[in-house]
């Protein structure tokens, strides 16, 4: 007997410090300087929904893909560890394009804001989702059972790679007056070459990823990353890190 549909709807919405989807890393982790502030609509908005919190050091966000939601699910997908060129189940990947939309990260947890307006919001590092996530539910990582360091990670089993990120002289001054952890993340995301990965061989294009509230322009050449120019902007949550 198949159960019944659940309907379920967002208990909270993430400010991020990525304004767009290009330039997220892939994975969470992978930028630990990246932040956000995860805020709960107001009927969620209760400090005893929370008690307990403060002891996790990360917690699990099951959020929704909702950039992509309306193009519905490809039974495979081209995962961009691959290439982008092989193809494999939508289930032995990690792709927007699944039949709910629904995505799992494990972010930092860094603490709880009571006295923000819209509090209790909770301050989160090293996530991997863009400005304006709907997230649908919250858990604490339990090291105990969650923790499996003799698992096997398939077709991602090796670590990333990263390439060295240079700021030019024309970006210099722009990025010193960025707050330190916002300098970080541009240091971290981009070392991960953004890039789709069947343009990863695409030297000449000057490309723009929203970052920490500004348009960060850089151009990618034998293997290095050079930030070109930095613009602020409204998008994503910005300065404030």
């Amino acid at each position: 007997m198949i159960p019944a549909a659940m309907t379920i709807s967002p208990v909270a919405t993430v400010r991020s410090c990525f304004g767009e989807k290009f330039a997220i890393p892939r994975q969470p982790g992978l930028c630990p300087s990246a932040w956000g502030r995860l805020v709960f609509h107001p009927e969620y908005r209760s400090p005893e929904a929370v008690r307990g919190i403060e002891g996790f050091s990360h917690l699990w966000l099951i959020f929704g893909f909702h950039e992509t939601a309306g193009q519905g699910w490809k039974p495979t997908v081209r995962p961009p560890r691959l290439g982008g060129n092989q193809r494999v189940g939508v289930f032995a990947s990690r792709s927007t394009f699944r039949p709910n939309g629904l995505g799992l990260s494990l972010v930092k947890f860094e603490g709880v804001d009571l006295t923000d307006s819209e509090g209790p919001v909770l301050l989160l590092g090293g996530l991997d989702l863009v400005d304006g996530t709907p997230v649908y539910d919250v858990k604490p990582y339990l090291p105990y059972a969650e923790a499996l360091p003799e698992a096997a990670g398939g077709y991602a089993e090796e670590t990333l790679l990263r390439m060295p990120v240079e700021i030019s002289p024309d970006a210099g001054a722009d990025f010193l007056k960025l707050p330190p952890r916002a300098r970080a993340v541009l240091m971290e995301a981009l070392s991960l070459d953004p890039r789709p990965a069947t343009r990863s061989e695409d030297s000449d294009r000057e490309f723009g990823a929203l970052l920490c509230g500004c348009n960060v322009r850089f151009v990618i050449r034998s293997g290095i990353c050079r930030i070109t120019g930095i613009e602020k902007t409204a998008r994503g949550s910005g300065l404030n890190a």
